[in-house]
């Protein structure tokens, strides 16, 4: 497939998967019918070229797909008598985009459904409306493809057994599961922001799409503190996409990258959000971590960073939500307060957590250098590059490695005992 192919259809995904789910009712079946589309366009496309609207011609492919494969199931048959109006073939419509809207928030509400386990309804959100693949999610959560793949099911199973699944939720309801929409949109940015796995290491289509999506939000509940906190910490985070890779194609760690190349208003924008949750007197996650958002963003250079305020920030964070991974954060930013000594001594508690965490080995392994045990250090760094980073990640950590080696290499020269 091309790359501008996959492009759009990974562009069009979502709308079109939120909308395919209201027709057909069914998400497995609407995942096909996208799926198929997709291939023929792939041989419609390259001989007629791009339609006007690729979505309504994407749309009107997979909805007269999945009537065909309604058709052929009796067991479906009340369904298509309940929405026999609706479910007529034919072309349809350019897309509203106030209906697709609607019907992606829905999406994300069904995919949040109170039936689900929390795990799974954000495992089934990432799946269904991020398009992210089972190793994908998967790595995130820290556990095996295999278990995510199980755990997807289940949830599209319970969701299936649902009447009122697919049907828009109440007010009352709509509150009920915001924190689990919100939690969704929070991992579909990070995982744009640093892919799992492959040869990009940014999504800006799916960074963006979760930046939209917190609008809404935003848009639907203006008095939530949380929502508010949300977006900010988005956008702040966005502002520095265009500096964390240089023009080698390589990563650029935040206290290397160029301040300049950061976008001034998503900065302003996201501080102004912040200021906002802060006057609602919101006390969440999402606050907390805009805040040290905002601390890294408003700093005039790296040396410039308040890391006291930003270890008093992650300090209140791990007291609302005591998990490994923000432990490390923490220390991380003890790291730089009290020393990198400190900050291994306090990591060895998290060995057995993060075994399989990529992040946990290499910081590891860049404080192992900061104290001069290179050995150590292309240890961890080497274990980290058996976790499955992405390629640019991949080159980063080679580069590092590549430093502890020369530095070894050079110890053992000036050493005559260390010689064979």
């Amino acid at each position: 497939m091309s790359d501008w192919l996959e492009a759009m259809f990974t562009q069009q995904r979502p709308r079109a998967i939120a909308a395919l789910t209201r027709y057909l009712r069914d998400i497995d079946l609407a995942e096909e019918a996208f799926a198929e589309a997709c291939v023929k366009a792939l041989v419609a496309w390259r001989k007629n070229g791009t339609p006007r609207d690729p979505l309504a011609w994407l749309l009107t492919t997979a909805r007269n797909a999945g009537l065909d494969h309604l058709r052929k199931q009796q067991r479906r048959q009340a369904i298509l008598a309940r929405h026999k109006q609706e479910f007529e073939p034919g072309e349809m419509l350019p897309p509203d985009p106030d209906e697709l809207r609607d019907d992606l928030l829905r999406l994300l509400f069904v995919c949040c459904h109170p039936n689900l386990e929390r795990q799974d309804q954000i495992a089934l959100a990432l799946k269904v409306v991020a398009g992210l693949t089972v190793p994908e999610i998967a790595r995130g959560f820290l556990i095996k493809p295999k278990t995510m793949e199980q755990r997807i099911t289940r949830a599209k199973r319970k969701i299936a057994t649902t009447s009122v699944a697919f049907e828009t939720p109440s007010p009352q309801e709509r509150s009920k599961r915001l924190g689990e929409v919100s939690l969704m949109v929070y991992l579909m940015f990070n995982e744009g922001w640093s892919t799992s796995e492959g040869d990009t290491q940014i999504r800006l289509t799916l960074c963006e799409e979760a930046i939209r999506l917190a609008r809404l939000l935003v848009a639907l509940f203006p008095g939530m503190g949380e929502q508010v906190a949300l977006l900010s910490l988005l956008l702040l985070q966005h502002a520095r996409r265009e500096a964390r890779i240089n023009e080698a194609g390589l990563l650029v760690p935040l206290d290397q990258q160029d301040r300049s190349r950061w976008d001034r208003g998503n900065i302003a924008e996201g501080i102004a959000l912040l200021q906002k949750a802060q006057r609602i007197n919101h006390q969440g996650a999402y606050r907390i971590q805009a805040a040290i958002a905002a601390l890294h963003a408003s700093a005039a250079s790296a040396e410039a960073t308040d890391w006291t305020s930003i270890e008093v920030h992650y300090a209140a964070l791990y007291a609302l939500q005591p998990t490994p991974v923000i432990r490390l954060n923490l220390i991380a930013a003890q790291a730089r307060t009290q020393g990198p000594v400190v900050a291994l001594e306090k990591m060895k508690a998290l060995e057995g957590d993060l075994h399989g965490y990529r992040w946990f080995h290499t910081m590891r392994g860049g404080l192992m250098q900061q104290v001069g045990d290179h050995a150590s250090a292309v240890e961890a760094l080497e274990t980290a590059l058996s976790l499955g980073p992405t390629q640019l990640e991949k080159a980063a950590i080679k580069e590092k490695i590549a430093v502890s080696r020369k530095n070894l290499s050079a110890l053992s020269e000036s050493d005559p005992l260390s010689r064979p």
